[in-house]
């Protein structure tokens, strides 16, 4: 099966109040998703939203184009730095809880990306990016990046 996953992340600071969307189209199937959390960076929601598109799919083994307007998460992905970064045990690199959940889905498929400017009119990534924007605004469902918080904990010396 051929699946095309658009994926956007947002942040209101960085870091801040921030978000994800997700559309997913299969043949005539389309699907929209986004939730917002508390605090968190941009970067983490353009790869959560990855994963969780990803995560989504019901069957192993689908042609999985992922359409994303993060270099962060394209680069790392198509130039195999994440690779390497798991080889090296992560050290010194940012948002590893989710590179290794990333790494635990990305074998399911047969993934491939594509970089997509943001803002410069691509209908689905304009989608993706008012799901994550709204998401991040909307206060009563924020939830909580507990990976992203757990390090903000260690890092302020509170545990």
């Amino acid at each position: 099966m051929n699946i095309s996953i658009y994926t956007d992340g947002s942040a209101l600071g960085n870091p801040g109040p921030g978000g994800y969307g997700i559309v997913l189209m299969a043949g005539k199937h389309y699907k929209e998703v986004s939730q917002g959390y508390r605090l968190t960076t941009n970067n983490r929601m353009e790869l959560l939203s990855v994963i969780l598109g990803l995560e989504m799919l019901k069957s192993p083994g689908c042609n999985v184009m992922i359409y994303s307007d993060s270099k962060y998460v394209v680069d790392s992905v198509e130039k195999g730095w994440v690779f390497g970064w798991e080889k090296k045990g992560f050290k010194k690199k940012k948002n590893v809880d989710l590179w290794k959940r990333f790494l635990l889905i990305y074998p399911k498929h047969k993934v491939s990306f594509t970089w997509v400017k943001g803002h410069a009119g691509n209908k689905y990534n304009e989608v993706c990016d008012q799901l994550a924007v709204a998401a991040a605004n909307d206060a009563n469902n924020l939830l909580i990046d507990e990976g992203y918080e757990a390090i903000k904990k260690e890092e302020e010396g509170l545990f």
